[in-house]
């Protein structure tokens, strides 16, 4: 048991890590992440899991998934924006046609479950 709650400690830590990785880099995200983090501390540390939802910034994307399932309109627009920009990276830098094809369906299926969420209660800082 005590080992358990380590590794998923760890993995809580690590997916922090990525996530405020993808706070300054625009390509990798951060809610996923996020939400990760904060499945792995609610079963590893109380004391993580409440710094995670009490945090200025994080505490309420996470709560609004949580609570209601939702992803505000500011961090849908990012997302998707991002999803656009690595898709005209690929397209710019020559790739092959038969890999921006399954990049686009992947990256259309990924904005249309975002743009489906609702829009949650909290206004996200």
């Amino acid at each position: 048991m005590w080992l358990k709650r380590m590794i998923w400690r760890g993995l809580g830590l690590v997916f922090v890590a990525l996530a405020i990785a993808g706070v300054v880099l625009p390509l990798v995200p951060t809610t996923p992440f996020l939400l990760l983090a904060a499945f792995f501390f609610a079963r590893s540390s109380p004391r993580l899991h409440a710094w995670l939802l009490s945090h200025r910034q994080f505490g309420p994307l996470i709560r609004n998934w949580h609570d209601h399932g939702s992803i505000g309109r500011r961090t849908k627009y990012f997302a998707v924006g991002a999803m656009l920009a690595a898709l005209l990276i690929s397209i710019a830098l020559g790739l092959r046609p038969l890999l921006i094809a399954i990049q686009a369906l992947v990256l259309s299926g990924a904005a249309y479950f975002i743009l489906s969420r609702p829009e949650g209660p909290q206004d996200e800082a």
